[in-house]
């Protein structure tokens, strides 16, 4: 989207393409989705990160999809997505019991540079951008967007040792 409409580089408030709105919805459908069916199938000790972590973007994402703004930075917090591919794989691979095989092994390098690219310099992407936009975004927005972002910082540089211990520091 960057690429093909490079107009949104300068403005992540107001500006965005056609079907961008349509694809933050779509995301805040997935994420109540997946919100409910955690709710429903896992049990809560094992699942209240993901699901506070799911409550953050469905707030933020929804406010995107209701003001029609913002969608530029929700935009952004999509490439986090990217590396969610490789989490996936990994959880799969643990349950189908190949945590020895080489193709974990090639995973978990793959999961942790789209980690490191997607997610935490992501992340670092989107709160420098939001300190440097604080005059131009309304206190209430630019209070949201540093709960969200002080909340996603800590959980993912977490969820990374976490990672970091478990595939590269046995």
């Amino acid at each position: 989207r960057f690429y093909l409409h490079p107009e949104l580089s300068e403005d992540l408030v107001g500006t965005h393409p056609p079907g961008a709105h349509s694809l933050v919805a779509v995301s805040v459908g997935y994420f109540l989705e997946d919100f409910v069916d955690m709710l429903c199938n896992q049990k809560l000790h094992q699942s209240w990160e993901l699901l506070f972590h799911h409550s953050v973007v469905i707030v933020c994402f929804g406010i995107a999809v209701l003001l029609h703004q913002y969608v530029g930075f929700a935009l952004v917090a999509l490439l986090v997505e990217i590396n969610s591919i490789f989490l996936h794989l990994r959880q799969i691979l643990l349950m189908a019991n190949l945590v020895h095989s080489t193709c974990y092994r090639l995973n978990s390098i793959i999961n942790l540079g789209t980690y490191v690219v997607f997610r935490i310099a992501t992340l670092a992407w989107m709160t420098r951008w939001l300190f440097l936009n604080r005059e131009n975004v309304p206190p209430a927005m630019y209070a949201v967007g540093t709960v969200g972002m002080a909340i996603m910082t800590p959980m993912n540089i977490i969820l990374f040792y976490r990672l970091l211990r478990s595939d590269f520091f046995k």
